[in-house]
């Protein structure tokens, strides 16, 4: 249940901006405010923070509803820490955005990846942050702001996400940081099986051109330190030869969590035939 909330969740935020008044323009603009925003809140400039957030503006979260007052003193002390020790401060970066916006109001909603050393194993944390800006006297103000910590089930979606993307980079780094040591697959084309080391090979040497790929159906179980994430991947792109693909591919994606963090232990597709 929690991962069908969590997307209905997304999906109303997508269709908010989808039918929102805003421009490509307008929202690259919103994203770079809000990382701006979020890289002085980090260094502990608090001259911009007294400027950005609105004197009546609430944030609410665990820890219940704070004030501006509040919301800025607990800033500088995360800040003042980061200075003292950097390595367990660690860092965060925002992702995954969402936006839609009206002339003077906006919603952004994005996730957070914070990474920190602990006890000399780097350990991260995520939770997906929602803020609620208003245009006033021709500057966005910050008015609210609501923050969650993600749960196993809504990481492992957003890791499904992550590893598509990954797919349409070629990113080689994602996959030697997320792919287990032990790792296998099962291709859902040839059914043959392959290791980690095999798979990071195929993605920088494949001829294949991967265009677009869009999730679907998709259902997390967890138990204890391992989990299994099912669903219909859809690919589009062009194989060796230049001929076009569309094809629907049901996966089971198996994951391990070691060290504190989840990692893809085995993966196996199916083709699913055109009639169905």
């Amino acid at each position: 249940m929690k991962h069908i909330i969590f997307f209905i969740c997304l999906a109303m935020v997508a269709s908010f901006t989808a039918n929102s008044q805003c421009s490509d323009a307008e929202k690259k603009k919103l994203e770079e405010f809000d990382r701006t925003w979020g890289e002085a809140a980090e260094r502990g400039d608090r001259a911009y923070l007294e400027n950005v957030l609105a004197d009546d503006g609430v944030n609410m979260g665990a820890g219940g509803i704070r004030t501006k007052k509040e919301v800025l003193e607990g800033l500088m002390a995360q800040a003042e820490r980061r200075r003292k020790n950097p390595a367990a401060a660690g860092k965060t970066v925002a992702d995954h955005y969402f936006i839609s916006c009206t002339e003077n109001t906006a919603t952004i909603t994005h996730r957070n990846t914070s990474t920190a050393m602990v006890d000399g194993k780097e350990e991260m944390e995520y939770s997906r942050s929602v803020h609620f800006l208003e245009r006033r006297g021709g500057q966005w103000k910050v008015v609210s702001n609501v923050s969650n910590a993600l749960d196993d089930y809504q990481f492992l979606l957003y890791m499904e996400q992550d590893w598509n993307d990954a797919d349409l980079r070629r990113d080689v780094k994602w996959f030697e940081r997320n792919f287990a040591s032990d790792y296998s697959s099962v291709s859902s084309r040839t059914g043959a099986i392959s290791n980690k080391a095999e798979d990071i090979a195929d993605v920088t040497t494949s001829k294949r051109q991967v265009e677009a790929l869009d999730l679907s159906d998709m259902r997390v179980r967890v138990e204890g330190n391992a989990a299994i994430v099912t669903g219909i991947n859809r690919v589009r792109g062009k194989d060796a030869a230049g001929k076009s693909f569309d094809m629907r591919i049901r996966f089971t994606d198996s994951y391990i969590k070691r060290d504190g963090r989840w990692m893809v232990w085995a993966t196996q597709g199916t083709q699913i035939p055109d009639k169905q």
